[in-house]
């Protein structure tokens, strides 16, 4: 989910609450990281993502006394994510992030389950608010409040997050076509012994 600059991506999505801890898995919170860094970087323009990592238990599992996942799984997959050049930070208390306004200062948020990240990100999206789906091919972008069937023609649908769905897929687009541009044909590495041919051929032009 991405609004201006705050972004939220999401571990579990619609699964019962009372499965997500089973599905909590450093590899998923690994490979989740990685599509998130990957994305920042290529369709939103970010050269070095910042990106906070949201605890699973309450107080981000107290160092152990309200779970342990924290402890066992996620500050391992953060510690590893960093080793891999991804700038992944945390786990932080859910609450108090989003009260304190602490995802102002990433480029996106990792939360656990669907409500933990979705509730906090409609309510400061402000009705703009729009679903992408980061790691695909192809650029796909939805409003984040769905299809609402509800009430399709009956005057009442706000078309804010529609606009704002279509605008972000045509910005990820002309920002993907940058990035392949400017890493098309680059310039070969100069090692000594190339920057040693170079100035022989500049000698013997000469």
């Amino acid at each position: 989910m991405c609004s201006n600059n705050f972004r939220v991506a999401l571990v579990t999505e619609h699964v019962p609450v009372n499965e997500v801890s089973q599905q909590i898995t450093k590899e998923k919170i690994l490979s989740k990281l990685q599509i998130i860094n990957y994305s920042l970087q290529k369709d939103f323009s970010i050269d070095k993502p910042r990106i906070a990592v949201l605890g699973l238990n309450p107080h981000a599992g107290d160092e152990g006394l309200i779970g342990n996942e924290e402890e066992t799984i996620l500050k391992p997959a953060i510690k590893e994510a960093r080793n891999n050049n991804i700038l992944a930070v945390g786990p932080y208390s859910a609450d108090a992030f989003f009260a304190r306004r602490s995802f102002e200062n990433f480029d996106a948020v990792l939360a656990m389950y669907h409500d933990q990240g979705l509730i906090p990100f409609k309510a400061l999206a402000t009705g703009d608010g729009v679903n992408y789906t980061a790691g695909l091919q192809a650029v796909r972008t939805s409003p984040d409040h769905g299809v609402a069937f509800d009430i399709a023609g009956k005057n009442k649908a706000d078309h804010s997050s529609f606009l704002a769905a279509v605008f972000e897929c045509i910005d990820i687009l002309n920002r993907r076509n940058g990035y392949e541009v400017a890493r098309k044909n680059p310039l070969r590495k100069m090692t000594p012994a190339i920057l040693a041919n170079a100035k022989d051929e500049i000698i013997e032009e000469g």
